[in-house]
């Protein structure tokens, strides 16, 4: 039970590191990822079915994710299209591109006799149950990522896609272009999230063309859990925090679906508390920052009398 609840919110935590970039490094508001989760799930499951290699599955997962952050960010900035109607417009038009991918149909099952990634590693350690194989493949998998994310944004890219976040004039101001920066940054954004959404889809042993419906609200709901854990500008914390919120919401939705029928909580409500979680957690986000700033506010006007009595 443990294992599953790790596994599925490791999955997960890589969707919401891809979130993490568009929504908190970006600054954009990009609902791509609804449609881009089921594209790497469909992508990935299709890949195995013809006989692709569990890796190659993922690989290509990745790559139509960006595809799909690209067409997103060229919209937005080659026909000046706002990035929240442009990212809807795009995750629109991929619900028809899932369909296709996965042979007109609304879902694919990964048989028993096909292999992918959760039904194969366990047979390379025999020493694991099957539970403790896949949280060790995961876990080593989301590892890798955050260590490649995280040594990402301390190049000079990576710096310059976090700093287009936060003033786009400063880097207008040294010669580099935005728009270039928001397509690289949407790019890996939505890779990441199909990455996570063709992972899923090997260990729930189908893909489906609604797969990503309300995953950005629930990845929202994630990255701000996991700033109530701690406050850092470092981006190490940053993802680490990232990833503890993704494990606590799957481990909040788990003990829902078991023990929410004793307040009377359906799996129907599941949607509804996510939202009133998200709008719970920017209220105190914007109380904690008007509470940050009336303090050093008062700090600094007692800094000035000081120095008025000195």
């Amino acid at each position: 039970m443990l294992e599953g609840i790790f596994v599925e919110g490791l999955i997960f935590s890589i969707m919401v590191l891809g979130i993490l970039i568009s929504y908190r490094i970006l600054d954009l508001a990009d609902l791509t990822c609804d449609g881009s989760f089921a594209t790497g799930a469909a992508i990935a499951a299709m890949a195995i079915v013809s006989g692709m290699g569990v890796f190659t599955a993922l690989l290509l997962a990745f790559i139509g994710g960006i595809l799909c952050g690209m067409v997103t960010a060229l919209i937005h900035t080659r026909l000046r299209i706002p990035g929240l109607l442009a990212s809807i417009l795009t995750m629109t038009m991929l619900y028809s591109i899932n369909l296709r991918i996965l042979g007109n149909k609304a879902n694919v099952q990964l048989l028993r006799g096909v292999e992918t990634l959760y039904r194969s590693f366990p047979e390379h350690v025999p020493f694991l149950s099957s539970a403790a194989a896949s949280l060790l493949i995961t876990l080593i998998i989301v590892l890798a990522i955050k260590i490649i994310f995280d040594l990402f944004f301390r190049t000079d890219l990576g710096l310059a896609i976090g700093a287009l976040g936060g003033n786009e004039q400063v880097i207008i101001s040294q010669g580099m272009n935005p728009s270039v920066l928001k397509i690289i940054g949407l790019g890996l954004s939505n890779g990441l999230i199909a990455l996570s959404g063709g992972l899923l889809a090997q260990y729930q042993g189908f893909a489906d063309a609604n797969l990503g419906q309300g995953m950005v609200v629930q990845g929202l709901a994630a990255i701000m859990l996991g700033e109530f854990l701690f406050s850092s500008n470092k981006i190490t914390l940053i993802t680490l925090r990232a990833i503890l919120g993704a494990i606590i919401y799957k481990a909040l939705m788990f003990f829902g679906r078991k023990y929410g029928y004793l307040i009377g909580i359906t799996t129907n409500d599941f949607k509804l508390l996510t939202g009133i979680l998200v709008i719970i957690s920017l209220a105190v986000a914007k109380a904690r920052a008007a509470g940050s700033a009336k303090s050093a506010r008062r700090k600094a006007i007692k800094a000035n009398m000081g120095g008025h009595d000195a």
